[in-house]
């Protein structure tokens, strides 16, 4: 029988022969980016992201735990974990209507090892506040648009309300009585409101909370009677004979629970659809931002966790950074247009 060193190239390599050409062929490549890098040849981004990533990654999340913010950044985590190996860190750090977590972001080392879930409120806060501790446009890449979703308005199951008309009527005949939560001032269920009372002359009084968990607590218990939130925080209690829907954001009903109207069909125009995203600190290297959208674009694709968003509501979405971008922008005008018709301001 011939031995493989015996019978040349004519049997296979065997496993142990890969492993090591594998080893080999890796520190090949490795050292040969690092002499391209020193000897200036290899442009300095793409000796960045050739190397990245080379530490453990941040998830800031500007938000508690409990949200579809957290949930999004721990399933991004998870995944990215597996592919490269590295940790990912999910670092909430709630407050200041998402201001103290995005300004935390903004300022980071721009290498792409720190991340931002941004979200509704990431394009709003630019016209709710006179000033910002950061720029929205300058000092952000956009990396992915990574989902969206309805919000669902919700009231407390004791309040005597099974429909929009009925919850204007009510509004009306008193005016400043009933209490509307939301996860933050500047939030997407914050404004939603806003715009809903503006469009339909309604009187609500506001109580923010620091994030969504809390406030669903509340809403079920009885401490505020209405609400706007994502449908990941509130279809499980509605399903589950906690609260009552009356409407969605969106100018089409959910296929997630058909049975409840758009806000639109009894308030022509309404339509909002709650956004989530990542972006990085402004001067990450773009091929370090393209790396980073090319494999959260690829996490997004993955049946699972498409499955996972749906049954929540959510739809995953994706794109390029750019696509992205252009987002941003319309965002941020039609917010404007819509705040400023609202009359909302916060200090």
């Amino acid at each position: 029988m011939l031995s493989r060193r015996s019978a040349g190239c004519c049997l296979p390599p065997g496993p142990e022969e890969n492993t090591n050409a594998m080893r080999v062929d890796r520190r090949f490549w490795l050292g040969a980016i690092a002499a391209l890098a020193a000897l200036g040849t290899l442009p300095p981004d793409a000796a960045r992201a050739a190397a990245f990533p080379k530490r453990p990654l941040r998830l800031i999340v500007p938000f508690p735990p409990g949200g579809f913010n957290d949930q999004l950044a721990r399933v991004l985590a998870q995944h990215l974990h597996q592919r490269w190996g590295q940790p990912v860190v999910v670092d909430n750090r709630p407050g200041g209507s998402t201001l103290l977590g995005t300004d935390l972001a903004a300022k980071a080392v721009a290498d792409g090892h720190t991340l931002l879930v941004a979200s509704f409120a990431f394009a709003v806060n630019p016209s709710l506040h006179a000033q910002l501790p950061y720029d929205t446009l300058k000092d952000f890449a956009p990396v992915v648009l990574a989902a969206g979703t309805p919000n669902f308005l919700v009231v407390n199951r004791d309040l005597p309300v099974t429909s929009v008309r009925e919850l204007i009527q009510a509004a009306k005949a008193s005016p400043g009585k009933l209490d509307y939560g939301s996860a933050g001032n500047g939030t997407s269920p914050h404004l939603c409101m806003e715009l809903l009372k503006s469009m339909a002359g309604i009187d609500l009084v506001h109580v923010a909370y620091k994030g969504s968990a809390p406030v669903v607590v509340d809403l079920i218990g009885g401490q505020v009677q209405v609400l706007f939130d994502n449908a990941p925080n509130v279809l499980p209690h509605v399903k589950a004979g906690r609260m009552r829907a009356i409407a969605v954001s969106t100018a089409s009903r959910s296929p997630l629970a058909p049975e409840v109207p758009s806000l639109a069909e009894s308030v022509p125009g309404y339509d909002v659809e709650v956004w989530f995203g990542i972006v990085a600190p402004a001067a990450t290297p773009k091929p370090v931002v393209a790396q980073l959208n090319a494999e959260i674009n690829r996490i997004l694709a993955l049946p699972e966790v498409k499955s996972r968003f749906a049954e929540q509501g959510v739809r995953t979405i994706g794109g390029t950074p750019a696509q992205f971008g252009a987002y941003l922008a319309n965002e941020m005008a039609r917010w404007a247009k819509a705040v400023k018709q609202a009359g909302v301001r916060l200090e």
